[in-house]
């Protein structure tokens, strides 16, 4: 994800190259992505830090303690922190932090990847005017983003968005062997399903149709769609869907709670 991030500044000329430097433990990924976009990088974390105006904490939520662990002494209120762990709450942060700092949680999905993300973006109690606004700069050049309000929202956009690119690949490779028990191949089935999905949700951005009436200008009367619309119906799509979304959302809800019992009580709370 941290790459996909310095692609999407540097390609959509959102930052200069050398206005961003990046760590890692790996010096040949350090060597490798300063070839590719002649960025600077360091093995240090506390160097980014300390040159930084801005900080993306872009690692694995297991590490994200010890890295503000690292490097919190470097850390005030002149530097806005952002932090892209999953399912980390900002409460979180602050309890392991015990700093007023400039805090904001991101959560991107995969499709960052490939420009395409869906991005929400919630602020902590420190923030300051334009912070939303560099946070949103940063990752619109991935994708798109919203601002939401975490406590309520976070765990919604989870289940929907950070976890529906997998509900889509399931149903993406689903239709694929649809397509080769009707007699297509493997390869063509697979790609002809890939670019239906990418055409009809390009249709629906565009065209800012609701997705039921573009649903009904594909369905003639006794044709080919509205039979598999009545499988899809009976096989109970819709319900099964939400009900995916819903599990995923109180999921999310679990692990949130769960992580913020551990800092705390890494804190002696």
């Amino acid at each position: 994800m941290g790459e996909a991030l310095i692609s999407g500044l540097v390609m959509s000329n959102a930052a200069s190259p050398e206005n961003i430097i990046c760590s890692d433990i790996n010096q040949e990924t350090l060597d490798e992505i300063h070839e590719k976009y002649g960025i600077r990088t360091t093995t240090s974390n506390i160097e980014v830090v300390q040159l930084s105006d801005i900080i993306i904490y872009a690692v694995k939520p297991q590490i994200l303690g010890k890295v503000f662990k690292e490097t919190s002494d470097t850390l005030d209120r002149s530097k806005l922190i952002i932090s892209i762990a999953a399912g980390v709450p900002l409460a979180a942060i602050a309890a392991g932090l015990q700093k007023e700092l400039r805090l904001i949680r991101v959560m991107p999905n995969i499709c960052a990847f490939v420009k395409e993300s869906a991005t929400a973006i919630a602020a902590g109690d420190y923030v300051e005017e334009g912070d939303v606004e560099l946070a949103k700069a940063i990752f619109d050049s991935v994708g798109i983003s919203v601002f939401i309000r975490e406590n309520t929202l976070m765990d919604a956009f989870t289940g929907l968005s950070g976890s529906g690119p997998a509900y889509i690949f399931m149903i993406v490779d689903a239709m694929a062997d649809a397509g080769v028990k009707m007699g297509l191949s493997r390869k063509n089935a697979l790609l002809l399903s890939t670019q239906t999905v990418l055409g009809a949700a390009k249709l629906l951005m565009e065209s800012k149709e609701h997705p039921g009436q573009l649903k009904d200008r594909v369905t003639s009367p006794g044709g080919t769609a509205i039979a598999g619309i009545h499988t899809l119906e009976a096989g109970g799509l819709r319900t099964t869907i939400i009900n995916a979304v819903e599990s995923a959302t109180n999921r999310s809800m679990e692990l949130g709670r769960a992580m913020i019992e551990e800092f705390e009580k890494k804190n002696g709370k």
